[in-house]
């Protein structure tokens, strides 16, 4: 229990500082006018996601207490839906329908994408995995 419980400490520790240096790394290059580095993050995330679903299935078994430190620990303080809905309400908030809604339309379909190719990576690593060993 505690190993867990230490694993989803240290996972969310290391998943919410790279949220913030990625965020502003990508807000840096790309400018302040629209969340990038939100959308960066989730689809980073869904991918790692996506991966580790079928990696983990498939290639290596995961003690539940590493895909606890990956999932809902790392993953979830990297990714962010609540800074996402707060960003895409300040955009229809301040009339940029347009801006609101590529947002709200790209961090899905970015998000969809990145678990699929998550999945696929995986699968592909996994059959080179196998063949080397």
């Amino acid at each position: 229990m505690w190993a867990k419980v230490f694993a989803l400490g240290l996972g969310g520790f290391i998943g919410s500082n790279l949220r913030y240096w990625i965020s502003n790394w990508v807000m840096e290059r790309f400018g302040p006018y629209f969340p990038y580095g939100t959308l960066a993050v989730n689809g980073i995330g869904c991918f790692i996601l996506g991966f580790i679903t079928v990696y983990g299935n498939e290639a290596i078994e995961i003690t539940p207490t590493f895909r606890v430190f990956i999932a809902p620990g790392m993953v979830g303080a990297l990714t962010t839906f609540s800074t996402f809905s707060l960003e895409s309400f300040n955009l229809m908030r301040e009339s940029n329908y347009l801006s609101a809604i590529l947002n709200i339309a790209l961090n899905i379909f970015i998000g969809l994408f990145a678990v699929e190719l998550g999945f696929l990576a995986a699968k592909a690593f996994a059959v080179t995995a196998s063949e080397v060993a």
